[in-house]
């Protein structure tokens, strides 16, 4: 009995420890900063994240079909407040993404209007921000040693493919580099995601997720992701899971009312404002064209989608190309390798892909879609 309620003393007392260190302060300067000079205790290398969260189409109270049949009754609310986030759950387990749909993650996930950051995908931000916490705990223990890190297949086969180098003496120099390079990285993860879905991939075999695809809020949900892992793990709150679980609900709930969150009936306004303009409430998940707004620049330095008629000046968000004069680009990248299922993908020019081809296929997929959807207006 009595180690019993040790045991349940300890419980109670270690997530109060952990959240004694909240609230977290968000860097949502335009460039990251180097805040504090201190090296934290590392998680060990994690898993990989093993299932994106289902991310929201654009609009809300969404209308379903299943192979074309509409199924009545059912609607996506896919609206969400910042102050009723639920926990957050580093998405290493394959039940994950059904745990959300149905609830049972404890996640509250969807869309908010802010004022500065447009509208914010939760789902995505969770999503990078998971990313740049499992990349920074492999990437630091070898960094400047010639690696690749393997990701599941989404169309092609990813590789995060790290070079040699001679990194950094200093202990902390070598930790701001690799909580940098993670981030830098797992944004290149997320746009490849975006282009995924639009050239066919699909999570769910037949379930089509070109509904999703450089929908307008996404890449900039996840910089804000890859921004806050990266504050968390400068912060020493990425010592283990636990800890990172508890920070970031909280990091997450400030930046979204530094950015002016609104509540969710000022959200439901705004999607209210852009029917028939950036997204159809007569049409069905997942047809594609229920979503007529998209955003096809892949870069990692963003503006958000400028909603009309708001006088907020919007908050452009990057992140590093560089960390003490060295260039991201030079020490790792994203490639993707010829895959099962890249039939829909123009064939590379060299054999793989990697983020300097992204731009011309966005904007290849951008001109298929103003031809297919004249054509059905």
């Amino acid at each position: 009995m009595r180690l019993v309620r040790k045991i349940t003393i300890l419980g109670l007392i270690i997530p109060w420890l952990v959240s004694a260190q909240l609230p977290i302060a968000p860097d949502l300067s335009s460039f990251p900063t180097n805040k504090g000079e201190s090296v934290w205790p590392v998680v060990p290398p994690l898993p990989a994240p093993d299932s994106l969260r289902p991310c929201c189409a654009f609009g809300y109270d969404l209308k379903a079909e299943a192979l074309g049949v509409p199924l009545p009754f059912y609607r996506v609310n896919n609206v969400v407040e910042a102050d009723h986030l639920g926990e957050h759950h580093y998405n290493d387990r394959l039940f994950g993404a059904a745990a959300n749909l149905t609830g049972l993650s404890g996640e509250q996930n969807g869309i908010i209007y802010t004022s500065r950051g447009g509208f914010i995908d939760t789902a995505h931000v969770r999503d990078t921000a998971d990313m740049t916490f499992y990349l920074f705990s492999h990437i630091l223990p070898q960094l400047g040693k010639a690696h690749d890190i393997v990701l599941g297949e989404e169309l092609s086969a990813r590789h995060i493919k790290l070079f040699g180098f001679t990194p950094p003496q200093d202990a902390y120099q070598r930790y701001l580099l690799a909580a940098r390079l993670a981030g830098y990285l797992a944004f290149q993860v997320a746009a490849w995601h975006e282009i995924a879905q639009w050239y066919g991939y699909e999570s769910v075999p037949g379930f089509s997720e070109g509904i999703s695809a450089f929908s307008p809020e996404d890449l900039y949900s996840n910089v804000l992701g890859a921004r806050l892992a990266m504050t968390l793990i400068l912060g020493n709150h990425g010592a283990s899971v636990s800890q990172y679980n508890l920070a970031m609900p909280v990091i997450l709930q400030q930046a979204l009312h530094q950015l002016g969150a609104v509540s969710a009936q000022e959200t439901r306004f705004h999607f209210d404002m852009l029917d028939g303009q950036w997204w159809n409430s007569h049409r069905y998940v997942p047809e594609k064209f229920l979503v007529l707004k998209r955003n096809y620049e892949t870069s990692d330095d963003r503006l958000p989608t400028i909603v009309p008629g708001e006088t907020v000046p919007p908050l452009r968000l990057r992140l590093s190309e560089s960390v003490g004069g060295v260039a991201l680009s030079l020490l790792g990248e994203l490639q993707l390798w010829p895959g099962h299922s890249m039939q829909s993908l123009p064939a590379p020019v060299n054999p793989y892909y990697t983020f300097r081809d992204f731009p011309a296929l966005a904007h290849d997929a951008q001109a298929r879609d103003i031809s297919e959807l004249q054509a059905t207006q």
